[in-house]
């Protein structure tokens, strides 16, 4: 069966041209929200969303955006279903698919996200997997370009943490897609994959971008208008993992000096939240206990000062995601 033209799992199943129509949408569906001029374009569709893995933005930026554009939404999480346990992935896609008309997976596996949309027959979209983020991305590079004056290839940002991790792979992708200067600072343990690298590489020689991943957290922010982060130990994890990750990141904690270490005085922060930041969460609390840390990935001076545009990430999930579910599935597309 082939794929849904409207399916979404990774920045690579779009190009350049691709991308900036779905930010160009997004940004013309957030004007009209916020001038009370939306018009539903999804009325009578019926969406199912998939979750195995936790979630507060991306569950409500698909339901907020399925209801305001007229769509019913399924939610099925992570007990509320035989999927993967009593029926396959392949028998729940070619089940769904015959009762709805576009279906959201978060989950674990890449593989699981790839074969419902193999099998579904419907737009199958990608709200996190393991190894890539999409529609994280496109909320991030709106983001940035709402908080930037030049051309989107004059823009320069620095991802700092664990480069392995699906924003980071994101990231790197993206920006090599559309032309950008993207950086990743992590220890070379924590680089993102080979593969992952060498495809940005190619992606940068046909688009001009400028790809750099190095191990030194001065050169990296060098020049960058926006600085990234993400938590150090992923979902999934093992709370083990804290023991080593902290050592190794604390040099790419996001502090009031890395950011002036980018030499220039506009330079935003960036993070894909929930953001470990001081101590009022429970993992906050224990990881000051166990290692001394008020938050972790990123000092609270820096996550509450005016640099810090994290809420406006976390709001322009919706329109993004609004863009695809129209795109995908809006009348008249």
């Amino acid at each position: 069966m082939q794929r849904h033209p409207g399916s979404l799992l990774k920045e690579l199943d779009l190009d350049k041209k691709e991308l900036l129509a779905l930010l160009e949408l997004a940004g013309e569906l957030k004007r009209a929200t916020a001038e009370g001029t939306e018009k539903p374009q999804l009325t009578g569709r019926n969406l199912a969303l998939i979750f195995e893995k936790a979630s507060t933005r991306t569950l409500c930026a698909f339901e907020v955006a399925a209801y305001d554009q007229g769509a019913h939404i399924t939610y099925l999480g992570p007990s509320g279903s035989h999927i993967g346990v009593a029926e396959s992935i392949a028998d729940t896609a070619r089940v769904l698919g015959r009762m709805f008309d576009g279906i959201e997976f978060r989950g674990f596996d890449q593989a699981a996200a790839e074969q419902l949309a193999d099998y579904a027959g419907v737009p199958v979209w990608n709200g996190l997997t393991t190894q890539w983020h999409p529609t994280q991305m496109l909320a991030d590079i709106l983001t940035m370009t709402e908080h930037s004056s030049g051309p989107l290839e004059d823009v320069s940002y620095c991802f700092l943490g664990d480069g392995r991790n699906n924003v980071a792979r994101s990231l790197l992708i993206t920006g090599a897609i559309l032309g950008m200067d993207v950086r990743i600072g992590a220890p070379r343990e924590l680089w993102p994959p080979q593969d992952v690298i060498d495809t940005a590489h190619t992606l940068a020689a046909e688009s001009g971008a400028r790809v750099l991943i190095t191990d030194d957290p001065a050169k990296a922010v060098a020049g960058s208008d926006f600085l990234y982060t993400d938590v150090w130990v992923s979902m999934g994890e093992s709370d083990a993992d804290w023991a080593v990750r902290v050592p190794l990141l604390l040099p790419f904690r996001v502090t009031t000096d890395l950011m002036a270490a980018s030499g220039r005085t506009g330079t935003k922060f960036m993070h894909c939240l929930p953001a470990l930041h001081d101590t009022d969460t429970e993992l906050g609390r224990r990881l000051h206990d166990q290692f001394g840390l008020d938050g972790a990935e990123v000092s609270n001076d820096v996550f509450e000062s005016e640099a810090s545009i994290v809420f406006d990430q976390a709001e322009n999930r919706l329109h993004t995601i609004k863009a695809v579910l129209v795109n995908a599935l809006g009348q008249g597309r």
